[in-house]
């Protein structure tokens, strides 16, 4: 019988696409194994992108829900699959419900957050000596000695031509894809006046710009959009998010802030620009040898804050466009 794994996957896009690492280095460790990843509805479209996952399996628990019965039930159920080993990404105590409660005989994890009788494999988290997330998770493996393989997700190419249709998008000039959103604050979010001062430049020497993100994302993508004029497109909000998957693979490079699109740009081989301001490129970064980092690097950043403790924000208002124009 093939060694079976159940992987609780991150419940954040960024992360998901980083655990990839993890699902890599299992196949090329074992080539029959049989990957399965629990995921929330915010990121189980991810886990279907990546071909060494075999399955993704819903947990219907949003952000900060524990739902204990719910995890019990669930635990339970997925006990019929005879998982050997889970490995639990996330560390907080419910994150670890699910496992325990399917009685998986090795159940891996970083102790934290009183969740240690529910861990048999437990590791212990050095943040200096693993400063980067895809350290980290790999850290929660037995030593590959392998070098670490860069997420990559799949794309639909059907999907791609029936989207350009149904937006009225065109490729006959080179697309440069915005993304202006980041769900975790304001922090890191690049003004929307110097992505419209881009997006001038940009049409005007021959381009089409791309704004995508999620429903949070489209009134800031209408006002670029607005600023922007003729050859920009806001398909904020109006995509879901394999739909997004499809339409970055399309673009010829992609501005983006930190944030989950950062990661799927760089995970489907678009060139990046990711724009740096209240975080740390040395903790996250857009993992693509075809990624730039764009970073005023001052004094009081990274300060991983959702807004700017000091009220101005000069890491990115500071920032100013004609830096990324240089990059492309």
């Amino acid at each position: 019988m093939p060694q079976r794994v159940l992987v609780v996957g991150p419940a954040w896009v960024g992360d998901m696409i980083m655990s990839q690492v993890i699902y890599s280095a299992l196949r090329s460790a074992n080539p029959d194994i049989v990957i399965d990843v629990l995921a929330p509805s915010a990121t189980l479209s991810l886990v279907q992108r990546m071909e060494e996952v075999d399955r993704g399996i819903l947990i219907k628990q949003g952000h900060g829900q524990l739902g204990f019965g719910y995890r019990r039930n669930l635990g339970r159920q997925l006990a019929e699959r005879n998982y050997d080993q889970a490995i639990i990404t996330p560390n907080s105590l419910k994150s670890a419900l699910v496992p325990f409660f399917a009685g998986i005989p090795r159940r891996t994890g970083f102790l934290g957050e009183y969740r240690y009788f529910l861990l048999n494999d437990i590791k212990f988290l050095d943040k200096k000596r693993l400063p980067r997330m895809t350290d980290r998770f790999l850290a929660l493996l037995e030593s590959s000695g392998e070098e670490m393989k860069y997420p990559r997700l799949m794309v639909d190419e059907a999907s791609q031509q029936s989207l350009v249709t149904k937006h009225g998008l065109s490729q006959e000039r080179p697309i440069i894809g915005f993304c202006p959103g980041a769900e975790y604050g304001d922090a890191k979010k690049w003004p929307e006046a110097h992505y419209a001062a881009l997006g001038r430049s940009l049409v005007n020497t021959g381009h089409d710009v791309w704004i995508l993100g999620s429903p949070a994302d489209a009134v800031t993508g209408e006002k670029i959009r607005t600023e922007v004029g003729d050859g920009c497109f806001n398909l904020a909000g109006k995509t879901s998010l394999p739909e997004v998957i499809d339409l970055l693979a399309l673009c010829r490079q992609v501005v983006t802030n930190d944030s989950g699109l950062m990661h799927i740009a760089a995970a489907v081989g678009t060139k990046v620009i990711a724009v740096y301001g209240s975080t740390s490129p040395g903790f996250t970064p857009p993992l693509s040898k075809e990624a730039r980092i764009a970073s005023l690097e001052l004094a009081c950043s990274p300060c991983f804050k959702r807004v700017c403790p000091l009220g101005h924000k000069d890491c990115l208002m500071n920032l100013e466009p004609d830096r990324i124009t240089a990059l492309l």
